[in-house]
């Protein structure tokens, strides 16, 4: 069963607001057995909604609508689904008692254009919105299902939740669909591709692997569809751990998280606690980690040392390093991380030292220059990178390399 996503509204295309709507509605789809062919964004203009509406009926069973439902004249989908589908405009009663009901507890005035919010195509099923005033829509048109939806996330997801998923499933015998993902680090796809290739080429035509790149990570993602969700699980796995021993030197979690995640569930395992000393990447990796609920049993906590000043006060880098081997060095890089274990009283640091750009560059150490190490109570790794000159992306590789080389220490020592 294939469904594509339409969301409507100029202010997703000029970049005002970031569609988050479709990447909910595609996790939500794919969890009862529902594939997403394609997600479209298009305009506040009638042409390019008929347009895509059009296109989606070649593609998809089911075609879901979000955006364009608002009182005001720029919000045009109801308007176009009713010349559309040809259903003239009625008034919902249900709808228009919910609206008044709406603007009597917030004790403002009902005006003309939020009469309308009750006009309804002729045609539809209306599904009431609990959460706001526009209603939602469900058509039946020549065997395809459409769906219209207000553009508002947390009334959106509402009415999928409780009312289009279930009738998604009441109207269709869907499969199941079966993720297993593997996270990795410290190999690009190409590569691993290449080690994996028998195991990839062995896979039955069911299930499906691929490769989801990130900044010094590769995700590799096997998905199955069947009737038997138990027996894909099964199969899955199977295919999973052939994946996990090939590549085993590689491999952060046999789980879909965020590499630092990973870290702190192997950490927390293990009694293990870390602390930060940040240069370049400015409090980036401390945020990384402290985002996860219960990052505390682990993370005691870091430094943002831009200064030398700070660098010495608070990391306890001797004067003499900075000012004989400067900041971004390997000498400072190992005194940082070693101040940060020893004042902080942990087990692991990750200590940052760089030239994230676009300017500070000099002879020797260009932008893109950082320095990373790993310290614990009995030893210190660092490691020299040289990445490209973009500020943000050298702040993120940083970080995912700074993580990467945790990891593989830890794994070192906890063998």
């Amino acid at each position: 069963m294939l469904a594509e996503i339409i969301t409507i509204g100029d202010e997703i295309l000029i970049g005002q607001i970031v569609d988050t709507n479709s990447a909910w509605m595609g996790r939500e789809l794919n969890k009862i057995g529902v594939s997403v062919k394609q997600i479209t964004s298009v305009s506040d203009q009638a042409e390019h909604i008929i347009n895509a509406l059009n296109e989606a009926q070649t593609r998809a069973d089911i075609i879901l609508l979000t955006g364009g439902l608002g009182p005001t004249k720029d919000d045009i989908t109801k308007l176009t689904l009713s010349k559309y589908f040809n259903m003239p405009l009625r008034r919902d009663q249900e709808t228009l008692e919910r609206v008044q009901t709406f603007f009597q507890k917030l004790n403002r005035p009902m005006l003309d254009i939020n009469i309308k919010q009750a006009d309804v195509p002729d045609g539809c099923e209306v599904i009431q919105n609990r959460n706001g005033t526009a209603p939602c829509m469900w058509f039946n048109v020549n065997g395809k299902i459409f769906v219209s939806m207000p553009g508002v996330p947390f009334e959106m997801m509402y009415l999928m939740e409780e009312e289009i998923l279930p009738r998604l499933k009441e109207n269709f015998d869907l499969p199941y669909i079966v993720h297993q993902t593997i996270l990795t680090v410290g190999q690009g796809e190409s590569y691993l591709a290449q080690q994996i290739e028998d195991i990839e080429d062995s896979l039955p035509s069911h299930i499906k692997l691929a490769y989801l790149p990130k900044l010094g990570q590769v995700r590799l993602r096997l998905s199955a569809i069947g009737k038997n969700e138990n027996a894909l699980k099964a199969e899955v796995a199977i295919y999973a751990q052939r994946i996990v021993e090939r590549a085993k030197d590689y491999v952060a979690a046999e789980e879909d998280v965020p590499l630092e995640k990973a870290i702190l569930d192997l950490m927390r395992a293990n009694y293990l606690t870390l602390s930060t000393a940040e240069s370049c990447t400015g409090g980036y990796i401390s945020h990384l980690i402290t985002q996860h609920a219960g990052s505390s049993a682990v993370f005691a906590g870091g430094a943002v040392a831009y200064s030398y000043d700070l660098k010495e006060t608070t990391l306890g880098v001797q004067h003499k390093t900075l000012t004989e081997f400067g900041a971004v060095s390997e000498q400072t890089v190992k005194e940082m991380a070693k101040g940060a274990v020893d004042k902080f009283k942990t087990d692991y640091s990750i200590a940052v030292s760089g030239i994230a750009g676009p300017d500070g560059g000099m002879p020797g150490k260009p932008v893109g220059t950082v320095w990373i190490a790993i310290g614990a109570k009995d030893k210190v790794v660092a490691k020299l990178f040289t990445f490209g000159n973009k500020r943000i992306q050298n702040i993120e590789r940083s970080a995912t390399a700074a993580l990467t080389m945790l990891l593989n220490l830890l794994k070192q020592d906890l063998k």
